[in-house]
């Protein structure tokens, strides 16, 4: 879903439009303020303000281009209204990830392991099985996830493998691209326009509803955020030590780039 983009040109301070013709932009809209010249040295900390004035949206301050983004997000009364679509949507992707993952552990000849699933799939890394095809549905095997993409529908889920046989993780971006790639939801009850930041407010909104909850992983100081409704699983949390494979040396943390 792409939003229809309104352009201004901005050569005075007094051309910004205030806070309050900003607020009742439609989230369909977006606002490009383009900065003159003589107006350039002042673009980042008018920005910086907006950003502090405007909640509720998201101000984009371009690091190369003399301009700034203004886009409204989701609003937590259309996420109310719709919380039993979200709701239903992270059941859908847990039961989906499960089924999956399942699957391709069963392509690859593997156990999962229980307390770590990420563990099982280390060896698959960086090798020609890290990518490849299971029926309809390619996928591939990186960082704390597998992604699979359906070949005819272009259905897209990222299946989380650090929290034990929990399977639910929503992650805001692949959250939102699992809704919007998901024909059986269409037509969406309600637009989704950016997939990252309105993904941040329907998941910290349905937390503060209750319907989801957070979790812990298996990597200690790494959380989640799973559907509430669901069977419980416990997951088991690791310090660093217990991550190390002392024979080969190998330190998971280090190898996905958070130590």
């Amino acid at each position: 879903m792409d939003r229809i983009t309104q352009t201004l040109i901005i050569g005075s301070v007094k051309q910004i439009p205030s806070l309050e013709v900003i607020s009742k932009i439609p989230r369909e809209k977006r606002l490009r303020l383009i900065f003159e010249q003589t107006l350039q040295y002042q673009r980042e900390e008018i920005g910086k303000k907006l950003k502090n004035d405007l909640k509720g949206f998201q101000v984009y301050i371009h690091a190369t281009q003399p301009e700034i983004n203004i886009a409204k997000l989701l609003t937590d009364k259309e996420i109310d209204d719709n919380q039993l679509f979200f709701e239903q949507c992270a059941k859908d992707y847990r039961a989906l990830s499960e089924l999956l993952i399942n699957k391709l552990a069963s392509k690859l000849g593997i156990e999962i392991n229980p307390q770590f699933p990420l563990s099982s799939f280390n060896p698959f890394f960086a090798n020609k099985k890290q990518s490849g095809i299971i029926k309809e549905w390619r996928y591939f095997l990186h960082g704390f996830h597998c992604g699979f993409e359906h070949k005819r529908s272009g259905q897209i889920i990222e299946v989380p493998l650090v929290f034990g046989l929990e399977f639910g993780d929503l992650d805001p971006y692949f959250f939102t691209r699992f809704i919007k790639s998901t024909q059986n939801y269409f037509p969406l009850p309600i637009d989704i326009y950016d997939e990252y930041a309105d993904g941040v407010r329907i998941i910290e909104r349905m937390l503060a509803l209750n319907k989801f909850e957070r979790i812990t992983s298996n990597i200690e100081n790494h959380t989640g955020v799973v559907v509430n409704d669901r069977k419980k699983i416990h997951i088991e949390v690791y310090q660093e030590d217990a991550l190390i494979d002392t024979k080969k040396k190998f330190n998971v943390l280090r190898f996905f780039g958070l130590k």
